[in-house]
C-alpha cells in the first residue's frame, strides 16, 4: 500500500498546526488527521471520535508501526512543504478536512 497523495490544511493554533488527508494507491482517503506540535516535536495523531466518558477512540490507524512510521514521515514532510509555501505567499488549497462528502 503506498501513498499517493497527501493534502494539508494549515492552522495557526498552539498545538493544531495543521489537519492532513492522506490518500493510499489513488483510491482510499483517511481525512481528519491532526499535525500536533508536542514536546518533543512534531507528531501526526489518528482521526477520532470523543467517546460518552470522554476519552477518545482512533476512527482509523496503523497495526504495525511500520505503516504509522510511513504515514508520519509523509505527513510531516508534506506538512513542512505546505509551510515553505505559505511563506513564499502561494495559496493553500480548499479547506478541507474531515467533513463528510
Amino acid at each position: 500500500m503506498e501513498i499517493t497523495e497527501v493534502r494539508i490544511t494549515l492552522r495557526d493554533e498552539d498545538k493544531l498546526k495543521a489537519f492532513a488527508n492522506v490518500t493510499f494507491d489513488q483510491e482510499f482517503v483517511i481525512r481528519g488527521l491532526k499535525i500536533i506540535n508536542g514536546t518533543n516535536g512534531y507528531f501526526v495523531s489518528m482521526p477520532s471520535r470523543k467517546r460518552a466518558d470522554g476519552t477518545h477512540q482512533d476512527i482509523a490507524h496503523p497495526i504495525n508501526n511500520q505503516m504509522r512510521q510511513k504515514i508520519e514521515t509523509a505527513v510531516i514532510a508534506a506538512y513542512e512543504q505546505e509551510l515553505k509555501a505559505a511563506a513564499a505567499g502561494r495559496p493553500s488549497p480548499p479547506d478541507d478536512h474531515g467533513e463528510d462528502h
